[in-house]
């Protein structure tokens, strides 16, 4: 029998011990749950609270939050003004009722102006949070090639132009929403409790033959009432967290789609790659309404409870104050005024109920931005052996390079590699596909950060990297051809006329009356004209040193033979380093760098 109860106690507590397990393990996921979002969002807000805009930022908010305190105090007035409204009418007080109206009529008005310049106030400070925020996003992802290297690390997160455009207005817009809307309610809370408790008066419950005496009785119930609701509301909406977070990212995913169909207009189009793209499409879409719809399931369900939960507390203060009313102790309008009262504590203490879905949208925009900025610090963190000495005065060219690949055995590419780019007018590299030709001038531009050894360069200003596929930027065609430079500086530096000669010698005679013209010129100039728009470049510029990497693929080779023909007339002193598959342009140049596989190299002049 001893035994028969040691092991039934020993279950009873191996259940407790269980139960104890499960709820130390969901407390110990919440708590880490909320010290991250807390940690993500310490970072994200802190900065702009702590710049040299913080003082203007802080007299904004002040002013918002006296609004908004002189908001629930004229609420606690009008609470006041219904016990004095609805007394009068059961008193058929005739005289006093048009009193009351034009009271409420003045209360009315100045709380209208309060609360139009309160959001005027609050969606002030939202742009200007916001337009310090942007600046600073864009800032860290153009800082030392950071938006490149994530592409090159295999990290690089979706769709960062959303991030920084939408994600960054959401979290400002929510963050304020969320923590004014709470210090209002805790304000709110605060006056009301007040209020309510006098109007409680005392409870006695009888259990037995005991009585227990409860003051404030309707505070205690609005109190549990919260817990309970805010408790199931969580249990209900939790999952939203995750599907909104989903649902911006499929979004985005769906928008990127379109926009590389408009990038790629002419391709698609000789391909006929409209089916594939459709259903392309329409994949991701399906996705996006799939995800919307577990939204929509979701927050029906959310719906629901939140609607029955505000619908029962409007019918609990008028049950707990049947008894007095009926045994004729009090009047309507204090009916009315503890009805409101209570509404008013309930609605303050039932916040996070009335906000989950705010929050749950705000939740998972903190997780893309702290997720952007872990992401842009990995890029920026991103160390290279290789030492770059930019306005040398000794040399150009690499000095010992050891250039491999970003995988885990780090296969080399080029082995100890040695040129002094001084010694040669012109310097061709060719080789198979896949030895390391582009590779190599990516680490000469030090783009390349999976290299050790020296790289001397001259100054910026003096050198010019021309890729296969020129960029061309939004805009007029004088900024597309003044890319990266600013075109008021080559405005100041050559007239009209020189720029059209420009484009005459580059055979781009049915560009030089466009120069004003603003439009989309990648999509409209052929590849061979983009990379002639890039020799015009190099006209302008006049760099001393210019690395081509196969500009003139898409050209015919007369033409690009008649274009370094130019480049040799016009530009006798600029040093050439071209990258190319055609023997045609080994006339066009002084020595060939030849790649070879397992990093070996040689040169021939």
């Amino acid at each position: 029998v001893a035994m028969a109860k040691s092991d039934s106690m020993k279950k009873e507590i191996n259940k407790f011990l269980y139960f104890y397990r499960f709820l130390a393990t969901v407390y110990g996921l919440t708590s880490r749950r909320i010290m991250y979002y807390l940690q993500a969002f310490k970072i994200l807000a802190l900065g702009y609270w702590r710049s040299e805009q913080k003082w203007k930022a802080y007299g904004i908010l002040a002013v918002v939050l006296i609004l908004n305190l002189a908001s629930v105090f004229l609420t606690v007035l009008i609470n006041d003004w219904y016990k004095e409204f609805w007394d009068v009418l059961q008193a058929y007080e005739f005289d006093s009722f048009w009193y009351l109206v034009g009271k409420f009529s003045l209360i009315a008005a100045i709380y209208i102006a309060i609360g139009v310049y309160s959001v005027y106030l609050q969606q002030l400070l939202q742009i200007k949070w916001r337009e310090w925020l942007t600046d600073k996003y864009l800032v860290r992802w153009m800082e030392n090639r950071a938006y490149y290297k994530l592409k090159l690390m295999g990290k690089d997160m979706d769709n960062p132009d959303q991030r920084i455009s939408e994600d960054i207005n959401q979290f400002v817009a929510l963050t304020l929403s969320l923590t004014i809307g709470l210090v209002r309610q805790l304000i709110t809370l605060v006056a009301f409790t007040v209020i309510l408790w006098n109007l409680s008066g005392i409870m006695t419950v009888p259990i037995g033959s005991y009585e227990f005496t409860i003051y404030g009785y309707m505070v205690w119930l609005s109190l549990v009432y919260s817990i309970v609701g805010t408790y199931l509301t969580h249990k209900v909406g939790k999952a939203l967290i995750n599907l909104n977070y989903e649902q911006q990212k499929y979004e985005a995913d769906f928008r990127f789609a379109m926009m590389r169909v408009r990038e790629n207009t002419e391709s698609i189009a000789f391909y006929r790659g409209e089916k594939p793209e459709l259903e392309n499409f329409l994949t991701r879409f399906k996705i996006v309404i799939g995800n919307f719809r577990d939204i929509m399931t979701r927050q029906k369900i959310l719906n629901g409870f939140t609607a029955g939960y505000g619908q029962l507390a409007i019918i609990i203060p008028l049950l707990l104050a049947a008894p007095r009313w009926f045994a004729k102790e009090v009047q309507v309008g204090w009916i009315m005024q503890v009805s409101n009262a209570f509404g008013q504590v309930q609605g303050a203490m039932s916040y996070f109920v009335d906000a989950y879905t705010t929050i749950a949208q705000w939740c998972s925009v903190v997780r893309r931005l702290d997720g952007f900025n872990r992401h842009v610090g990995e890029a920026l963190d991103l160390k290279s052996d290789l030492m770059i000495d930019n306005a040398s005065n000794i040399t150009v060219g690499i000095e010992n390079v050891d250039v491999f690949l970003p995988n885990k055995n780090k296969d080399i590419l080029i082995k100890d590699c040695t040129i002094d780019l001084m010694k040669y007018q012109s310097l061709l590299i060719m080789g198979a596909s896949g030895v390391g030709k582009s590779t190599l001038l990516r680490t000469l531009a030090g783009l390349w950060p999976y290299a050790k050894g020296n790289v001397y360069l001259p100054k910026e200003e003096e050198f010019l990297f021309l890729p296969q596929r020129p960029y061309l930027p939004l805009g007029s065609l004088r900024q597309a051809i003044s890319y990266p430079v600013v075109e008021e500086v080559i405005s100041e530096k050559y007239s009209d006329e020189e720029i059209k000669e420009i484009l005459i010698a580059c055979k781009l005679e049915n560009l030089a009356d466009k120069l004003d013209i603003v439009d989309d010129w990648s999509r409209i100039l052929s590849l061979g004209e983009q990379q002639r728009i890039a020799f015009v470049r190099i006209l302008l510029y006049r760099p001393e040193f210019v690395f081509l990497d196969e500009a003139t693929s898409a050209l015919d080779e007369d033409l690009e033979g008649n274009l370094y023909d130019m480049l040799k007339i016009h530009l006798p002193n600029t040093k050439i380093i071209s990258i190319a598959h055609r023997s045609s342009l080994i006339a066009k140049h002084q020595a060939i760098l030849r790649l070879k596989e397992k990093g070996c190299w040689e040169i021939h002049e």
